[in-house]
């Protein structure tokens, strides 16, 4: 099963911000044992990034957060054309179309973020993290 984590989950488990780290935490585990394929975009990679090194005292700890990140996740490109389709896309919010948009290209079965609102209109199913690991179980 192919997955998109958003930002803000992919925060969750990288900073143990509570009371969402624990369910960011067991979808990180799932990557690591290989029960998911998990992604970010390329545009995320960098907003990740700079909320990391917010929460670290030096640069290169957070590099190797990342590094550490990329270890765990596939990262897929956004190019022109994913810009250009999300300025058509259902999903209203620009940033979470772009998302939107890269997930459909790589036929990515679920998008994990706590902001489904956003992308109840996309192409690709949106799930609180808590809801994918219920639906994990299930399987």
């Amino acid at each position: 099963m192919k997955v998109l984590i958003d930002t803000n989950v992919i925060i969750d488990a990288l900073t143990s911000r509570a009371p969402w780290n624990k369910s960011a935490e067991t979808i990180f585990i799932m990557s690591a044992n290989h029960i998911i394929d998990m992604y970010i975009t390329a545009s995320s990679a960098t907003d990740i990034y700079y909320l990391v090194r917010k929460y670290l005292p030096s640069a290169d700890q957070a590099k190797q957060v990342m590094g550490k990140l990329y270890s765990l996740v596939g990262i897929l490109a956004v190019s022109c054309a994913e810009c250009v389709d999300a300025l058509a896309s259902a999903v209203s919010d620009y940033e979470d179309a772009v998302v939107e948009r890269a997930a459909v290209k790589a036929n990515i079965d679920y998008i994990i973020t706590r902001n489904v609102k956003d992308y109840q209109h996309g192409m690709v199913k949106a799930v609180l993290p808590d809801d994918f690991i219920a639906l994990m179980k299930e399987e």
